[in-house]
């Protein structure tokens, strides 16, 4: 079958079916498709073709010489268009001898009269009959099929009885181009705000247009009108209003647009505000919709086959559909896809594309949440575990698959492997420290001392590119997917589990190969005299966990019990081996602290972060919340990585300098830490923002020694105002800019997760041509130019975005989840302590430390009413007003009652679930005293068992809301049937904190309406 370029814009989501197989895109309908319908949906388009499932191939008809054919004097671009796939269709039958029929498909319904019955064997027929004569059973295509013509149907319908337009025209593209390279119009991303959907998007500048513009911050778009029919995400090009037009920004919080709470609140200084004037590039994606109510369907009015439904992102307009369905759907999450929006509509139009499952299902939230992302999560194909014409070692098959390890052919490593690579299976002490039960073990560690006295310190990481050769099926999809997704109860693995949890994983007791960074350090000082990067053989001789290992630095023996490795050694043996793994770790752990604290004296930041873990009853019900604390080992393992991660981009840089992958983290704008300052400010502190080391060395004096929370909170706000970390191509930078500003580097990758991260996999390959390089020897992959790696780089920190959303997302459910249904007037647990971090005019936003929960409480109701606290601190609603200032805000009632609310005050306040239909629920928080909540014996002493353990190292916990802000969030999930979604009960913690100081950040500033 081969579709014309109109199918292939129009059904391309049809033509994604896993059973249309076969297809022949040709490269006229590609290029047309890319042109007229953006980079998403060309993306689309070349993840088909790449997905061996499909079977598709790409045929390049216009660069071949019998299929081309030039575009006639007259001749309309879509008639040519038609006419070139036609003929490359007749050409293609004939060069497969006239043996195989040749469908083309097509929606002119001139081309199926005159091109019908032109060729035998060469069939053009429309894509509806294509569906009833080859596909009658497939239901699910011929709805959406149906769908999809209904949508063109109405807006045909539509065009022509619209005269009255809503919207203004966009601007031609070449208006656009020439105005934006004149400096008339500036260029950016929408960023709608999520709180006030309807009235605040912002503009953040891009390409020229942020060097040439000359201001500083982003651009205000106020209203629908001046948004232009543009949507959150799409590439904008604005034009800035006269300055006595300029608006500022609300510093009231508001739950949604329909709240009048912000009415008489003034706004913040006016700041740059436009319009939209035309769209670049529609960033339209799938969207998960609400259909409305019974009561709701009955206001829409008569005609109710056109439907508003609400996204499920509340940054996305009411999207009009036809369907015959709404009442079947009413209680259901539904995929919807945009078509259009003229100007002449005030809403876009779609089609219905799929159900995803019912409202408050945890399935269908769940599938919510990786729709909203982009993310894909089908299971591996058998294409993408079977490598044709590769041959594994130990292993004889006409056909090779990936390795396989059964206690019947179990793997070894092959005798080519041992005489290429470094053995350290018999010389050094290799062990692992990650959480329990961990399956998928990324890093090893050793230590030892040398002849010369020295030590010698090694890193040694999965080789996972030995099973996954560059451009194989599982290659391509590892890229394709880009990272492993965590969710609050699953992970979706970026490799199949032979690998992930088995082969690749360095588990103990078992050989591995291995990629090492090995250093030489000096026996006193810990300078680094050399080092060596090469291929390994390692077995680790222990698989500790962190807390296990953190008991030997203390030198805490009784846990030697929970060690397996150490159960059937004799006394004599086990008090040796015992001896020799307490001094690896603690030689291991002054090492880390000898890196830190040099990283320390160049400005290297120390940030908040939270682990929750989701503990689960027999049930599945969510039992607790439970925040954890770090141990000084984390920073060990986190600080060797970060060592190895360094020296890595150093090496393969100085290899490649123009086409390396590298991670750089630029300085923050200074305007970002304003609220920072101010709120230190009110408790004495003054923060020097002037460079990372200024930063850091302010934040570690701004120490409240009758609140530690105190200075949490100042690194979290000090967080919020950082820039993102993002990788990038060496050959699109300057050296200058290659500085990661949070760890205090001048050179940083990632090498240490190649089992979970693709941007590992490519510095892996990179670091292997480097060392072949230095041996003079031919790098035997292609190593990817600079135009592909910047490519690949942006497609990698789109998907960390998507990961570091779709995890926060699914925690946020999983709290509302803990929350719900429970009677906060009466419930233990919905009651708790609260800190106040920043001040709106109508409210306060306050910190959880218990759960590590972030929201807003009011202090105004709906009502007008204001809070009021008597002589018992209880409070109460009262007519009154509220008076803002700096750094606190008075509630005075018309009787005269006064109560003050300051930065940093501890509140107590009740807990509960806003629930939502249409969008996701969320948490909500009601001040019910003014004085701190005094937190009963049992509790107190658990937690002041919990402190005991952070002495060495600073007690991290931080707001879920604030888990965006950096790369990962850990949850561990307690529940028996784990296996049934991941490999592994928990990540490995140095991760955590490498990313913490890693700042893979995302930008916040919508946050409560701030």
């Amino acid at each position: 079958m081969i579709p014309d370029w109109k199918v292939v814009q129009d059904y391309l989501e049809i033509l994604e079916f896993p059973e249309l197989k076969g297809i022949i895109f040709m490269q006229t309908a590609c290029q047309t498709l890319q042109h007229q319908r953006g980079r998403r949906q060309y993306n689309k388009l070349r993840h088909l073709l790449k997905d061996t499932r499909h079977d598709c191939v790409l045929f390049a008809n216009e660069f071949q010489q019998h299929c081309y054919h030039p575009r006639e004097r007259g001749e309309s671009m879509e008639n040519w268009q038609t006419r070139s796939i036609y003929r490359a269709a007749v050409w293609y039958y004939h060069h497969c001898q006239d043996k195989m029929p040749i469908v083309m498909v097509t929606e002119d319904e001139e081309a199926v009269q005159q091109y019908g019955s032109e060729t035998e064997g060469v069939f053009v027929i429309s894509f509806k009959n294509y569906l009833d004569n080859f596909w009658p059973d497939l239901k699910a295509a011929h709805e959406l099929c149906d769908s999809i013509l209904q949508s063109r149907r109405e807006r045909e319908n539509e065009s022509q009885e619209s005269h009255g337009k809503e919207y203004t025209e966009h601007l031609p593209l070449e208006v656009l181009e020439a105005g934006i390279k004149s400096g008339r119009y500036i260029q950016g991303v929408l960023n709608v705000n999520k709180h006030r959907a309807q009235i605040e998007a912002f503009v953040r500048l891009q390409g020229a247009s942020c060097k040439d513009s000359g201001l500083v911050s982003d651009i205000l778009v106020h209203g629908m009108k001046a948004r232009n029919r543009s949507i959150h995400g799409d590439v904008v090009v604005v034009e800035l209003l006269p300055k006595n037009e300029w608006k500022g920004r609300t510093a009231a919080l508001c739950e949604n647009d329909s709240d009048d709470k912000a009415l008489g609140d003034p706004p913040s200084e006016p700041m740059p505000t436009g319009k939209v004037v035309g769209i670049l590039q529609k960033n339209w994606r799938d969207y998960v919709v609400t259909f409305p109510s019974k009561e709701e369907v009955q206001s829409q009015g008569k005609n109710a086959q056109k439907i508003l439904v609400t996204p499920w992102d509340n940054r996305i307009p009411k999207i009009r559909i036809s369907t015959q369905q709404t009442e079947a759907l009413q209680d259901f999450r539904v995929v919807v896809r945009i078509d259009s929006w003229e100007s002449t509509s005030l809403y876009p139009n779609g089609h219905f594309v799929r159900v995803l499952g019912r409202i408050g299902d945890l399935e269908g939230e769940i599938a919510t949440i990786l729709v909203e992302n982009s993310i894909s999560v089908v299971p591996f194909s058998e294409a993408q575990v079977w490598f044709p014409g590769v041959l594994w070692s130990g292993e004889r098959h006409s056909m090779c698959e990936m390795p396989v390890n059964t206690p019947e052919n179990p793997w070894k490593v092959s005798p080519e492997e041992e005489r290429e690579r470094k053995d350290l299976r018999e010389t050094h002490l290799v062990f692992s420290i990650d959480p329990k039960g961990c399956e998928d073990v990324d890093d090893t560690l050793s230590v030892r001392t040398l002849a010369n006295g020295n030590l010698e310190l090694g890193v040694h990481i999965a080789d996972v590119t030995h099973f996954v050769p560059p451009n194989s099926y599982i290659d391509i999809e590892a890229r394709t997917r880009a990272i492993t997704y965590y969710l609050a109860d699953r992970r979706y693995d970026m490799l199949p589990s032979i690998l992930s949890a088995d082969l690749c994983s360095l588990l103990g007791g078992v050989d591995r190969y291995a990629v090492s960074v090995i250093w030489e350090l000096d026996k006193t000082s810990y300078e680094i005299k050399k080092v060596w990067y090469g291929r390994t053989i390692i077995r680790s001789a222990y698989k500790l966990f962190y807390e296990a290992a953190q008991e030997l630095l203390d030198r805490n023996f009784h846990i030697v019990d929970d060690i397996p490795e150490f159960r059937d050694l004799d006394e004599k043996s086990r008090q040796a081996k015992l001896e020799e793994l307490v001094w690896a770790i603690g030689k291991l752990t002054e090492i880390a602290r000898h890196i830190r604290a040099k990283r320390d004296r160049c400005g290297a930041l120390e940030l908040e972060g939270v682990e929750i873990r989701v503990q689960l009853d027999e049930k599945k019900n969510i039992h607790d919340l439970i925040p954890r604390q770090p141990l000084e080992v984390h920073e060990t393992v986190a600080e060797c990585m970060i060592l190895a991660n360094h020296w890595v981009a150093k090496k393969i840089w100085e290899s490649f300098p123009h086409q390396a992958l590298l991670r750089q983290h630029p300085p923050p704008q200074q305007e970002f830490f304003s609220e920072l300052r101010e709120c230190a400010k009110a408790k004495g502190f003054f923060i020097d923002t002037r460079s990372n080391k200024t930063l850091a060395d302010s934040l570690d004096n701004a120490n409240d020694p009758n609140d530690p929370i105190v200075n949490r909170l100042l690194r979290s706000m000090a967080t919020q105002a950082m820039s993102n970390a993002l990788y990038f191509s060496t050959g699109s930078c300057a050296e200058e800019e290659f500085h990661h500003y949070g760890l205090a580097l001048d050179k940083y990758t990632h090498f240490t997760s190649p089992i979970r991260r693709y941007s590992d996999i490519v510095v892996h390959r990179l670091l292997m041509a480097a060392i072949s390089k230095d041996k003079k020897m031919e790098i035997k992959d292609n190593l990817l130019s600079n135009k592909d790696l910047e490519e690949l780089c942006r497609h990698i920190n789109n998907r960390n975005r998507a990961a570091q959303h779709s995890q926060k997302q699914s925690t946020e459910l999983f709290q509302c989840m803990y929350f719900k249904d429970k009677d906060p007037e009466n419930e233990a647990r919905c009651i708790s302590d609260g800190v106040i971090y920043s001040i709106r005019t109508n409210g306060i936003l306050v910190f959880i430390p218990r759960f590590g929960i972030k929201g807003a409480a009011y202090l105004r109701n709906k009502d007008g009413l204001v809070i009021s606290c008597g002589s018992d601190s209880r409070s109460e609603w009262k007519p009154g007003s509220l008076q803002r200032f700096q750094n606190k805000i008075t509630s005075t009632t018309t009787s005269g009652e006064s109560v003050t609310f300051h930065l940093f005050d501890h509140v107590t306040v009740r807990i509960s679930v806003q629930a939502s239909r249409c969008h996701s629920d969320t948490i909500r928080l009601e001040i019910i005293s003014n004085k701190p909540y005094l937190i009963p014996d049992e509790d107190l002493f658990q937690q002041s068992s919990l402190l005991l353990k952070s002495d060495l190292v600073k007690e991290v916990t931080r707001s879920v809301e604030e888990a965006q802000l950096v790369q990962e969030v850990k949850v561990n999930v307690i529940q028996e049937d784990y296996q049934k979604y991941c490999q592994t009960k928990g990540r490995s913690l140095y991760t955590l904190l490498e990313e913490i100081r890693d700042l893979a950040l995302l930008d916040v500033s919508n946050s409560y309406g701030m």
